[in-house]
This record gives C-alpha cells, structure tokens and sequence, in this order.
C-alpha cells in the first residue's frame, strides 16, 4: 500500500509512535457513550485505535490521498470516511443531530479556528480533545495573570473545563516540526447559560486583548468611542485583560451591553 506524503501546505504532521497514538485516542473515553470524530486522520494512526471502540466512529480528512489511503487500510470503515474540511462543515449532519466527541492530531495553522468551530456548536460537542501545539495548549489552560493567557483561555474557559494532559516531543512525527506538541482535553463544565450576551461578551474579550497592554478603560474605546469610567462601578477599568477571569467578563459584558 502507498504511503501518503505529508504535505507542507496542509500542515501534516503524521505521527510514528503508536505508544502515544494509543494514549491520545484513549482520552476520547471520558465520554464513552457518544459517537466519536476525527478531524485529520492521514494514515489513520489514531484511527486504529479509536474505531475499534464500541462506539460510532467517523473521520474527517480534506486530503484525497488520504482519504484514498484510509479507504484501502480501514474497508470496515466504508461510509465513515468524510472527505471534506472541517471548517465548512454542518456539524448537525455528521451524527444526525447527536452529540459527539471530537478528537485528532490537529494540523497546527488551523487549530485556533477548530476550536473556534467548537465553541460555535459547544452543544453539540461535550467533550473535545487532541493534540496540538504545546503553546497553544498552554495558552487554552492558562489561567488569569499568566503571560500565555488570552483569548482563547477566556472564550473555551467559559464553557469547557481545559486539563493539560501531556507534552510530546519533535521527534516522534514525520516530518518533525520545529515546536513541541501537547495533548489537551476539554469537557464542557455544566454552564447552560453564561448570563451575558454571547456575541458581545466574544467581541469584548477580542478588542481588549488585540490591545492586551492597555488598561480597560483604554481599549475599550474600540467599542464606545467615547467611553468613560463610570464612579459607581464594582469593575476595576485600570486593569489589563490577562487579569481577568472569565466571570470578569461576563460583568463587565452586562455593563457594556447596559451602554450599548
């Protein structure tokens, strides 16, 4: 059977060590009774450990020759394969509607927009997990003070709690890449309601942190041009955006909303 060649402009990756292609697909059982995706199979690495699961299993692959190549090694799997990308993806059509977990060696150039996706249809995806780029795994668990948080600390830590799970070196990919990779899961956290209107609350936690060394009060303008620190408010405007948690935002989402 050929081999696919990883493609530089598809950002692949192809992981070489089983050991940990075995590890990573086991994080998808923390939620064991719902279907499972995969975003990026390539030679299905991960996906020989993840279909034998007694679960339903599908994968997602945009490159034909690695949809050709999955075909031929997994026939049982006929049907499974979804040649497509991702990112344009109606999520409802996957598993009719039904929740799933999502997992994959992500390709690093997209991996922020897949977790972007993810938010978008949070209900439908209780639990995500893979692997990536440690920095930025690092920057989706880091917590308020910490020089990595920013937003998507803020957007997925709102939603989902994040766990760090492990890193993994150059070493083990073909071809290597030039950083190291870490493997995250995300579990959304019980929140059904944020108390704040989603839209905005996304739209204020991207202008201050396009502007992350300003205070508040600063950065803020970029929504109300004319904004002015109120007397009687409980929100520190002095402060810069790593230093807030996400509930932070969520009050200051209301205050803005109540200027809007």
């Amino acid at each position: 059977m050929k081999q696919v060649r990883p493609k530089k402009n598809l950002g692949q990756h192809f992981l070489t060590d089983l050991g940990i292609a075995r590890r990573i697909a086991d994080t998808v059982d923390a939620y064991p009774d719902i279907p499972v995706l995969e975003i990026g199979p390539g030679m299905g690495v991960m996906t020989q450990y993840l279909y034998p699961k007694d679960r339903e299993f599908k994968c997602v692959e945009i490159d034909k020759e690695s949809v050709a190549y999955l075909q031929e090694a997994f026939p049982r799997l006929q049907g499974g394969i979804i040649g497509d990308d991702f990112l344009r993806m109606d999520l409802n059509e996957v598993f009719g509607g039904r929740q799933f977990v999502l997992t994959g060696n992500y390709p690093y150039d997209i991996s922020s927009q897949i977790f972007f996706k993810m938010l978008d249809n949070k209900e439908l995806i209780p639990c995500c997990t893979g692997m990536i780029q440690r920095e930025v795994a690092l920057r989706i668990a880091a917590e308020p003070g910490n020089k990595t948080y920013g937003i998507l600390s803020v957007l997925i830590q709102a939603w989902y709690d994040t766990e760090y799970l492990f890193t993994v070196d150059e070493d083990v990919f073909n071809p290597p890449p030039k950083v190291k990779s870490a493997v995250i899961r995300m579990t959304r956290n019980g929140r059904t309601d944020l108390g704040c209107d989603w839209p905005l609350f996304r739209r204020i936690v991207k202008a201050v942190f396009n502007q992350r060394r300003k205070m508040l009060r600063v950065s803020l303008k970029q929504i109300i041009p004319d904004f002015k620190v109120p007397e009687d408010s409980d929100i520190d405007f002095t402060k810069r955006p790593e230093q807030l948690h996400h509930e932070d935002f969520v009050k200051l989402t209301n205050y803005i909303q109540s200027l809007l």
